[in-house]
């Protein structure tokens, strides 16, 4: 079977809600990422395949197919289609596979797989949110959902709580891991980590998120998103701004288009897990991956898991053991920040930008996703 490589990857600086990525129109964010890949990788636009972009909140200016709009907006040609993909947190994570399963199968030599996600425009929830108010109904209000499930709720808050609680993870744990990811970003962003991987975006060169006053103290003093919950504001991922896009080329498109490889795409799974706990996908989705690479944890140089909530990185690490110092070594989304659509796309071009500055190998990529389901990748290192 061809071997799909990574030739190219690129991000925007993630923007804080309400930030200077606020006021960008999400087509226009997407493709600023389209042409800095295109530019850095020297690839003929009209030589691409097609254009896999995950994007969640489809709704106003995210919908009509934000991967085409972007496209487009970019001024790029228009026989290249695109398709938008929604697999929740996971889209972009999921564009990646795609475009490497399209290469892999020999139907495609180059394919762009990226996301964008402007939550200050468009909140999270919104399609829902929206629908409901117009009389649209709730996708958990059906038959067959309500007997499956009752009417409980469901929503990623509660299955952060529960996890929390199953794995006996207390607010103090969660509150030291946050303070890690946010020491470990703004370690990386001064000694210059992320300046392969960023490209400015519209007066933003670097990532908002980062907090240096950011403490123990302060952390404690916050309200918990529930009452007698363990959760808050301080260890969940902030709500962020942002686009990143990777160029996915068989072997042939290396040849032909004198690219440089970044690394090849090793192994690829995806697992359903427990809808209402909902976050714990990642463990089942890691030891499947590992299994079909033939690989142990160990082998495993630099791993990115979504920081969607402090609690599901730790249950994941309970179950998995890897050494924390190689899981999320530059900080994660508690600290970066996760626009949704977009946050596949910048953990994998974080992962092999750093894989090369750091010489490892082997890196492995997951993350939870709403509904119950995780998304895994290893790649290797050229």
């Amino acid at each position: 079977m061809p071997e799909a490589f990574i030739v190219g990857a690129v991000r925007t600086p993630v923007g804080r809600r309400k930030g200077a990525l606020s006021g960008v129109h999400p087509a226009d964010l997407g493709a600023h990422v389209l042409r800095a890949l295109l530019e850095r990788t020297g690839v003929d636009p009209g030589a691409v395949d097609d254009v896999y972009f995950g994007c969640v909140s489809q709704i106003g200016a995210q919908t009509g197919n934000v991967a085409r709009t972007a496209w487009l907006s970019a001024g790029l040609p228009q026989h290249v289609p695109g398709t938008t993909i929604d697999r929740q947190c996971g889209s972009s994570q999921q564009a990646v596979h795609f475009a490497a399963q399209a290469v892999g199968s020999g139907t495609a030599d180059l394919v762009v797989a990226g996301g964008v996600e402007v939550m200050s425009l468009v909140p999270i929830a919104s399609p829902m949110s929206v629908g409901e108010q117009a009389g649209l109904g709730s996708p958990f209000s059906g038959e067959g959902w309500r007997k499956q499930f009752g009417g409980q709720e469901v929503s990623q808050f509660r299955g952060a709580e529960l996890i929390a609680e199953k794995w006996g993870i207390t607010r103090e744990d969660m509150e030291r891991f946050a303070l890690a990811s946010h020491q470990r970003a703004l370690a990386s962003e001064a000694a210059g980590d992320f300046d392969d991987e960023i490209v400015a975006a519209f007066g933003l060169t670097a990532d908002e998120g980062p907090r240096f006053d950011t403490t123990l103290e302060k952390m404690a003093g916050l309200k918990t998103l529930i009452e007698n919950g363990r959760l808050t504001a301080a260890v969940s991922s902030q709500i962020s701004d942002g686009a990143a896009a990777l160029l996915i080329a068989s072997e042939e498109a290396v040849r032909r288009h004198g690219l440089t490889p970044l690394a090849r795409v090793h192994t690829l799974a995806v697992v359903g897990s427990d809808p209402i706990l909902m976050l714990t996908g990642p463990i089942p989705a890691t030891e499947k991956v590992l299994d079909k690479a033939g690989l142990t944890i160990d082998a495993i140089d630099l791993v990115e898991i979504n920081e969607a909530f402090a609690s599901v990185v730790l249950a994941w690490q309970k179950e998995i053991a890897a050494d924390p110092a190689r899981v999320n070594a530059v900080g994660g989304a508690i600290a970066l920040g996760h626009p949704l659509g977009a946050t596949g796309a910048r953990l994998m071009t974080t992962l092999v930008h750093q894989l090369r500055r750091t010489g490892g190998r082997y890196g492995l990529q997951t993350m939870c996703e709403g509904g119950g389901m995780a998304n895994a990748i290893v790649v290797e290192r050229l």
